[in-house]
Order: C-alpha cells, then structure tokens, then sequence
C-alpha cells in the first residue's frame, strides 16, 4: 500500500540476495531506484532506474558517486543503507585485519555513504534513511566483528533519528534474522538440511526471505510511517521474541 511515486531511492548491496529484493519493492512502490554496489557487474541482472559503482569504504569515492547521482537524477528521498557481510564465525577467526574489514564494510560504509547527504537533506526539509543492521545487533549469535558492527550501525541510525528528527530527517533500522540469500549455496550444497535445522530455532519454523525484508523496508521508508523513527525493527520470524528450542528443553 506503500506508495512512493517519484522518489529517489538510494539502495547500496543492491547486487546481493536482500538488495535485488530490495530494487524490486521500492521500483514496485513507484520509486525512481539507484542501484549501488562494488562494481556494474554485481548489477548485471538488476532493473535498476540508474546504477552507480564504487567502494563504500573509501569516503572520497563515496562523495563522487554521490555527487554524480545527485547531478543525474536529484538528492535521494531515501537511503537504504544494505551493503555488508561477514567471514567470521567466531572470536578464533577475528584477525586484526578481519576485524578491521568487518568494521569497515558493515559500519563505517555505511557512514561514508550517508553523512554526507544529511546537511543537503536538512537545507531540503527531509530525507528517509533505512539501514539493514541484523539481530546479531540485538544479541548474540555468532560473528563477534559483524555483531559489533551491526550493533554500531543500530546506534548511528538512532543518532541520524534523533539529530535530523527536527529538520524532517527520519531514520530506522532493520534487523533480519537468518535470510534465505544464495549466499548460502555452498553451506546447503555440503549440507543440504542446514536451513530446515535452522528454522527449528525460530517461533514461525523457517527462516526469513528477502523480500520480507524488503517490504518492511518500504514500509519505513515512506508516509506509512511519517511518525516512526529511532527504531531497530526485527524482521526475524520470530527469533528475538523467544528461545523455543531453551523451552522445550526445559519442559
């Protein structure tokens, strides 16, 4: 119901599982989409209304894709900040240069492609930001340097929330739990049972899809939801209402 006719969506990670879902809500919404990731490649597939390449963790590259999207197409309406991944699954695996690049990617990308359109957006009177953090913000579930960032990510979405509220600036967050994505092809090619193992864990049985993701996404992202801001909403079948599993055990 969400419409979003002729708004600019600025969408990073958009060549990954989430994002291509994430593309296909907004363009569905009636948003003008600008699909952003590392290189065109990644977007290959994607329809996309305009595309931008560039490296979230560099912050002068940030600028100039920013400034080439705001000259072709216009200042975004709304950011949805998507872009992140994980190598480590526990503290074994965090290198100092693991830790760094988590860090970077997962929290500091994110700054780097948001902060520098919050003055323009004020002088503007308002500006959406929607940052895809995960529950592993919210509580532990393994990846020590993601949870960390993903935690960080929750609290700048919180500070843009509470800082750009007065100048028409909303900001939220999303915290996804375990997300049907090819990124798990190789774990169910060597496991074909992991993601029905991992359902069991959560009060709904089964994991999340990206489409899920990204309707809530749209959902915050437009005047449904003109009053919310501040908020890290899971969208996690379940996961951080309960530990069924802990229940049944101690029946």
């Amino acid at each position: 119901m969400t419409q979003l006719n002729g708004q600019v969506v600025l969408i990073t990670g958009a060549g990954g599982g989430i994002g291509e879902a994430l593309v296909a809500a907004f363009r569905a919404a009636g948003a003008l989409v600008v699909a952003c990731d590392r290189t065109l490649d990644h977007m290959a597939s994607l329809t996309a209304d305009h595309r931008a390449a560039f490296d979230l963790t560099d912050p002068g590259a940030c600028r100039e894709a920013l400034a080439g999207i705001e000259g072709a197409v216009g200042l975004p309406d709304v950011v949805v900040s998507n872009a992140g991944y994980s190598e480590a699954d526990t503290f074994d695996s965090v290198t100092d240069a693991v830790w760094a690049r988590e860090l970077d990617v997962n929290l500091t990308g994110s700054r780097n492609v948001t902060a520098p359109l919050l003055s323009p957006m004020r002088a503007r009177g308002s500006g959406s930001f929607v940052f895809i953090a995960s529950v592993n913000g919210l509580a532990h579930f393994g990846n020590p340097a993601y949870s960390a960032a993903k935690a960080g990510l929750i609290a700048y979405a919180r500070a843009l929330a509470t800082e750009g509220g007065r100048s028409g600036i909303r900001s939220n967050a999303i915290c996804p739990g375990t997300v049907r994505t090819p990124a798990w092809a190789r774990r169910i090619a060597r496991s074909p049972g992991i993601l029905d193992r991992i359902g069991r864990l959560y009060p709904l049985g089964r994991i999340v899809e990206p489409a899920e993701v990204a309707e809530a996404a749209v959902f915050l992202a437009g005047p449904a939801a003109s009053a919310i801001t501040g908020v890290a909403l899971p969208v996690d079948a379940g996961l951080m209402a309960g530990n069924l599993p802990f229940i049944d055990e101690i029946r």
